[in-house]
């Protein structure tokens, strides 16, 4: 007995051992993965601080741009600051890339170059794209979308989901999707409003149904978008030194101001 004892206790011991080794290995693993995802956020995040402090937009649509990139420094800062887990920090940094694509159809209004391009967003294939101009008539409101910025259509969106529905990259009369991206909730009439926007349009490829139940089948190509983790340098930008007013209402750094993500100019979003 006293020898089956001895081993019993031998095999607790080593199981023992194993188990804490076991432990301490994944705790060091899960503390390096929680390390990577904040390092990667912040370099974007960075990048994004540093575009939205050096830019000052000219004309409605650039000045637009630049304010929701702002509110997605903001909105990414504030992620970042409070990530406890990889997937936090993950969300921190999709924002921060969600604003380079805001600060990128600025400079391209602005006649300057983009930069290299950006990793895709979350859903951006499968969201499509506005490839023409169209006009609707939705509860008594005007919608409009376009593949080009233009003075009726000054709320640019990147492509991706919002609140588990794809929006199709594009720009917009109104930013129809804010409503939804604060509240995580999309109107009861938000189908039709889809419905009527994009049906038989040919860079969404995809239908109501499909935007009801955030099913996009991914078939569209945003340009040809790869997955590259590292955009490079994002472009000229300019003199960061400078923690002065970015221009124009929407462009401060800290305020979206007038023309702020959810300014639906005068837009009513009750679908």
């Amino acid at each position: 007995m006293s020898a089956l004892l001895l081993i019993a206790v031998v095999i607790g011991l080593a199981v023992f051992i194993l188990s804490r080794n076991t432990h301490s290995h994944n705790q060091r693993l899960n503390q390096t993965t929680m390390d990577d995802a904040v390092a990667d956020a912040r370099r974007w995040i960075e990048r994004l601080g540093s575009q939205v402090l050096s830019l000052t937009g000219s004309d409605a649509a650039s000045t637009q741009a630049l304010a929701d990139a702002s509110e997605r420094y903001n909105a990414a800062s504030s992620q970042i600051s409070t990530a406890a887990t990889p997937k936090q920090a993950q969300m921190a940094r999709e924002s921060a890339l969600e604003g380079l694509h805001y600060v990128n159809a600025a400079r391209e209004i602005m006649g300057m170059p983009a930069g290299p391009e950006l990793p895709p967003l979350e859903g951006q294939r499968a969201a499509g794209k506005v490839t023409e101009p169209r006009t609707i008539t939705h509860d008594g409101n005007t919608i409009s979308a376009s593949p080009q910025a233009s003075a009726n259509t000054p709320h640019y969106y990147p492509g991706g989901t919002v609140a588990g529905r794809p929006v199709p990259a594009g720009w917009y009369s109104t930013a129809w999707w804010g409503p939804a991206l604060a509240t995580g909730v999309w109107t009861a009439g938000s189908v039709l409003m889809f419905s009527a926007l994009f049906s038989g349009m040919s860079g969404v490829h995809y239908g109501a149904e499909q935007f009801e139940d955030g099913t996009a089948d991914g078939s569209d190509d945003l340009g040809g978008m790869d997955d590259s983790g590292d955009m490079g340098d994002t472009g000229d930008m300019g003199d960061s030194g400078d923690m002065g007013d970015t221009g124009g209402d929407g462009g401060g750094f800290f305020d979206g101001g007038d023309g702020g993500l959810f300014d639906g100019g005068g837009f009513d979003f009750d679908f």
